[in-house]
């Protein structure tokens, strides 16, 4: 192999491995914090899918109401960050419950169920795992939320 080639395959070689731990870190979600909840969703509205793929739609205003919509179900009610998690709590329906949010792409948040209510949050000490819930991106930006759970 000629010393100029030799040289390129040697630059290709090294810019492929500088680029692969970068974008491996990129693509890992990341657990938000309260203050990022809070910064992230504060007066946003959110489209999402559950895991058992029915969409939603759920608006998190800045005075801290919440509005959530299905087909067929609309709720009001409030929302908060407690404990690091986001709690969104329904008007006469139980359905609601407090989450851990990762942050996956972009534009793409994954909500993970931890307890039923503020109170509880963020649910029992050593209780494992999270359980996956559903995935949303934010209103009026592309949406980069893709078919599987990512934690």
């Amino acid at each position: 192999m000629s010393p100029s080639k030799l040289v390129l395959f040697a630059a290709l070689a090294f810019s492929f491995t500088a680029t692969v731990p970068v974008l491996a870190v990129q693509s890992r979600p990341k657990w938000l914090s309260g203050p990022e909840i809070m910064a992230q969703f504060k007066g946003t509205t959110i489209d999402g899918r559950y895991a058992s793929g029915k969409a939603f739609t759920e608006r998190y205003a800045a005075d801290g109401r919440l509005s959530y919509t299905e087909p067929g179900l609309a709720l009001g009610g409030h929302w908060s960050v407690t404990e690091g998690t986001l709690c969104t709590i329904y008007d006469y329906d139980a359905t609601g419950g407090c989450y851990r949010v990762a942050r996956v792409d972009a534009n793409c948040y994954e909500f993970y169920f931890v307890s039923r209510t503020e109170a509880a949050a963020p649910g029992p000490p050593g209780g494992g795992k999270p359980s996956w819930t559903a995935r949303g991106a934010l209103q009026g930006k592309p949406s980069a939320c893709r078919d599987a759970p990512s934690v």
